[in-house]
């Protein structure tokens, strides 16, 4: 499994670590508009997920901004983000971030996402700070479980990768 802290405090992970070269396993989330979506939803489709604990903090903002600043230029390239925020306040936040290239979805519901991919931190009941690019075949090419949750993930690898996959 993978060792994850926030701020410095250890945190026990839920469900099991993805790996490169893994099946990626379905999931759904809310949409902003509490519809129901789910990775297979984006079939045919390069997918980078980003994973942030929180849009509204400074880190996981960024992390999100700069994700969709790179998804405009990103050919066959689906991203989405997912957090355990509610979707009425991740709604308000893509509003006011100017959000246009990026799909934000909530986890919040029963943390399916959190579970298939190993990233609910029982502790908190939130997602660990990841990235993980699905090619369009269904499989895992890149993962980053970010050891410290406040760290960035690293952008210039997880965009190299997602730019390889097919």
């Amino acid at each position: 499994m993978a060792n994850v802290t926030f701020k410095g405090t250890p945190m026990t992970l839920a469900g099991q670590e993805v790996k490169v070269g893994d099946t990626a396993p379905d999931f759904h989330v809310l949409d902003n508009n509490l519809n129901e979506k789910k990775l297979s939803d984006y079939k045919g489709q390069v997918r980078l997920i980003s994973v942030v604990p929180s849009v509204d903090t400074g880190v996981c903002a960024e992390q999100t901004q700069r994700f969709n600043d790179a998804a405009e230029k990103l050919d066959n390239v689906k991203v989405l983000t997912v957090s355990m925020d509610l979707p009425f306040a991740q709604r308000r936040w893509v509003a006011a971030n100017n959000i246009e290239h990026v799909d934000i979805f909530s986890d919040h519901k029963d943390a399916s996402f959190g579970e298939a991919y190993g990233v609910l931190m029982q502790e908190l009941r939130l997602l660990a700070r990841s990235v993980f690019i699905v090619d369009s075949n269904d499989k895992v090419t890149y993962t980053e479980y970010v050891s410290e949750g406040t760290n960035h993930p690293d952008y210039e690898q997880a965009l190299s990768a997602v730019k390889e996959a097919k």
